[in-house]
């Protein structure tokens, strides 16, 4: 497997800078639904660093839960416009306050697709949360709730973000010179 520092072009975003971003978004968001009364759905996979900060910055009650949506393949770097729901939720969310979690939203399809499921179960509220936005690439309008950072349309990655499944572990978001990266055999 290749070293990600052979094809990291960038730091984006340093791991200070997230961690205190996501510290203010947990500030805020325990403002707004104190006393409690929470639950956080996380896309899996890239969303799962960015959710397990999250929630730790949350001072108020509040449960968690998943979902994966699947709207890339493994060694495609573009999105399909179908999402499919490979993982549905274990909770009931009719009543709740909802907060979807996620770690960029590009195109806006994903995303899209998965609040109009979610709506149809009547939750009290349902916001997004996105670590990242992109939004030179939307296509489909998403409200953000919550937004840690606005990128420029470059490839990233770290951070839960993913190249072909592998890298979601580094502490900070690169940019990859994609000319540079070799997938894996």
């Amino acid at each position: 497997m290749q070293n990600y520092q052979d094809f990291l072009a960038e730091i984006l975003i340093d791991e200070a800078a997230i961690q205190a971003r996501v510290a203010e978004l947990g500030r805020k968001i325990s403002s707004e639904y104190a006393p409690g009364d929470l639950l956080l759905i996380c896309i899996l996979r890239g969303g799962v660093p960015f959710m397990v900060d999250l929630s730790a910055s949350i001072s108020i009650p509040h449960m968690i839960d998943f979902m994966a949506v699947s709207s890339y393949g493994v060694g495609r770097r573009e999105s399909s416009r179908a999402a499919r729901v490979t993982l549905d939720l274990q909770t009931d969310i009719q009543g709740m306050n909802v907060i979807l979690v996620e770690d960029i939203v590009d195109s806006g399809h994903t995303i899209s697709a998965v609040l109009q499921m979610l709506e149809t179960r009547q939750p009290k509220t349902l916001k997004v949360c996105a670590l990242l936005d992109k939004p030179e690439r939307r296509e489909a309008e998403v409200p953000i709730h919550y937004l840690g950072f606005t990128v420029p349309n470059k490839y990233v990655f770290g951070y839960g973000l993913d190249i072909d499944e592998y890298y979601r572990n580094l502490p900070f978001i690169g940019v990859a010179d994609l000319d540079r990266y070799k997938p894996p055999a």
